[in-house]
């Protein structure tokens, strides 16, 4: 498993952690890993720190508005910070993600303001933001079906004379989805497509231990990157608390989807510090003891401790705590007041082009709406 930041903080070299038989241990690839790892500068790792950090705010007010009665269903990312904000800050940005529903540093990342990921969980849209804006593509509620649309989505990429409308410069697509979803029929028809039309996509698995209740161990025999061997797919294993390894696998992946063609799968080892959602109780099936375990290979205090080994100042983490508790106070006010927007909007983005159907309906609507009786 590749892992290029120990838990203490400590910079590793990639040639030491590269254990996994089904990847090339040569030289060319170590050194490739070692390159991609050194773009990220001293100032770089300081923005992946503030995005991560964030995203922990945001996450945690989140949580606690959800608790409060405010949305409907919270899913929390904490714990699993570096291994979004590492993939995300590789991919390009012309490049189009499909996340699941956990995917909040990848968004911030992306651009969003972070307010456009509170409606849909407090039941006010049915999506939330523009996919085409920051080429992050809407939330996917059912389990493993983001994967179908995100190989659809890059086989109509390698269709040249009809580029997809949703990120027309993109050369590539990353989907995001957790170790319960390749339980999922779907995430393997998913790769039995992209294999069988060597499509641009980057499957990026983050292995939180737990689906719900369900333990990996339980779920799979072998590391679940291994799986991607029945397809032919390559794969990479990597340290999903270590924001550099996964930056440096993230980069590796993406150039050889371009250099060689056809798919990459990461499997991202991480940790879901919290629970599956706001409905769950993880003290229920899980114990403190492995809760602590997973605790002192927290993501962010990692790269807190290596920053501060490369001179980062005291006064850098104290900036962003403040914007975090900036951002929980934005976040909290908006969510209090987010009302339903307009009900025609769903006219304008289920087709991609208008037709009989839609008008129809969009007239019906219309018709309703001029009664005046509520609605």
């Amino acid at each position: 498993m590749l892992q290029l930041l120990s838990p203490d903080g400590t910079r590793r070299a990639a040639a030491e952690t590269l254990q996994d038989e089904a990847f090339p241990q040569d030289s060319e690839s170590a050194s490739a890993l070692e390159a991609y790892a050194a773009e990220l500068t001293r100032e770089r790792l300081e923005e992946a720190y503030r995005h991560m950090a964030l995203t922990r705010a945001f996450d945690e007010q989140a949580t606690s508005l959800q608790r409060q009665g405010e949305l409907g269903l919270w899913a929390p990312c904490r714990g699993q910070e570096a291994a979004q904000v590492g993939s995300a800050l590789a991919v390009p940005p012309e490049d189009l993600i499909v996340p699941s529903y956990r995917e909040h540093a990848v968004a911030h990342v992306r651009g969003l303001d972070m307010r456009e990921l509170i409606p849909v969980f407090r039941g006010t849209t049915h999506g939330g933001w523009n996919p085409r804006a920051h080429n992050f593509h809407l939330y996917t509620f059912v389990i493993g079906a983001q994967t179908l649309h995100a190989v659809g989505l890059a086989e109509a990429l390698q269709q040249g004379s009809r580029p997809t409308a949703i990120a027309p410069e993109a050369t590539a697509v990353t989907v995001y989805f957790g170790d319960g979803a390749t339980s999922q029929g779907d995430v393997n028809e998913a790769l039995v497509f992209a294999a069988s039309a060597q499509a641009p996509i980057l499957f990026f698995l983050q292995n939180n231990q737990w689906a719900i209740s369900v333990p990996t161990s339980r779920q799979s025999r072998i590391p679940l990157a291994r799986r991607a061997d029945g397809f032919g797919i390559p794969r990479l294993r990597v340290d999903g608390n270590d924001v550099i390894a996964t930056y440096a696998a993230t980069r590796f992946a993406h150039e050889r989807i371009q250099s060689d063609g056809g798919p990459f799968f990461i499997e991202a080892v991480t940790y879901r510090m919290g629970a599956h959602t706001t409905s769950d109780d993880p003290t229920r099936y899980r114990s403190r003891d492995e809760e602590a375990e997973w605790a002192a290979k927290d993501p962010i205090a990692r790269l807190r401790a290596h920053l501060e080994s490369l001179g980062t100042a005291p006064e850098f983490f104290e900036g962003v705590e403040a914007e975090g508790a900036e951002l929980a106070r934005e976040i909290r006010d908006f969510t209090r007041t987010n009302t339903g927007g307009d009900f025609e909007e769903i006219f304008e983005n289920v087709y991609a082009t208008p037709n009989l159907q839609i008008e129809a309906d969009r007239a019906a609507w219309e018709a309703y709406a001029a009664r005046g009786d509520g609605y």
